[in-house]
């Protein structure tokens, strides 16, 4: 199987917790978008989603799918999406799409958070991928300088604005040993947003795709 076949068999697989008459927290990038495509199969069934980026909202809205404002939504059940990298304690990079906060707000909301990723993003080590941080673009050269003394080799992502206005720092040169520990140093800098650190809040569920079928990981 293709890596593309492996990330459209882990978005419809993740199907199965789509409850009827709920609102979906749905995710961003590549294999999200096989997600947002199972869900057009069930649009009549549920009350709408919840996007985390304008790209996820076009492509919900091109099949049909209503899209709420996350401020008229009290609580989700779930939310659904991928991951550049996952650990075996279900902690994550994400912002390889440049949609890390509105992605981590949803998260925040949703009573269990769903990863759908390849074989190919499950690591031992978070870190290989570069880790990104959302940072308010007068604050690149402070936020860079601080990233340093983390440890970290910090790359401005260029040409690249946020849905929210600000730049990327892509942060490579890291072996994350404590995410918990990283991710609250980086989101204490003045001038970050959010880093691309799901570990206080991991994944409650894994799908991972491989060759031999879909996964399922449970913390």
């Amino acid at each position: 199987m293709t890596q593309d076949e492996l990330k459209k068999a882990v978005g419809w697989a993740a199907l199965k917790y789509v409850q009827p008459g709920t609102i979906v927290g749905v995710g961003t990038g590549s294999t999200a978008a096989h997600f947002i495509d199972a869900l057009g199969s069930i649009r009549h069934q549920i009350d709408g989603a919840v996007s985390s980026s304008e790209a996820s909202t076009q492509k919900l809205k091109s099949l049909g799918i209503p899209v709420l404002d996350l401020n008229e939504v009290d609580s989700l059940a779930i939310y659904v999406d991928g991951a550049d990298e996952i650990n075996g304690a279900m902690q994550m990079i994400k912002g390889g799409g440049a949609a890390l906060t509105r992605e981590k707000i949803i998260a925040a909301v949703a009573d269990r958070f769903i990863c759908i990723a390849d074989a190919s993003k499950q690591v031992d080590v978070l870190g290989k991928f570069p880790l990104p941080v959302e940072v308010i673009p007068m604050a690149r050269s402070f936020v860079a300088r601080e990233l340093v003394k983390l440890g970290g080799l910090p790359e401005y992502r260029q040409q690249v604005v946020t849905d929210n206005g600000n730049i990327i720092l892509d942060v490579h040169n890291l072996s994350i040993l404590d995410a918990v520990a990283l991710e609250k140093a980086i989101n204490a800098l003045p001038g970050v947003v959010t880093v691309g650190l799901f570990a206080t809040r991991g994944a409650d569920i894994a799908l991972i795709g491989s060759p031999d079928g879909v996964k399922t990981i449970e913390r």
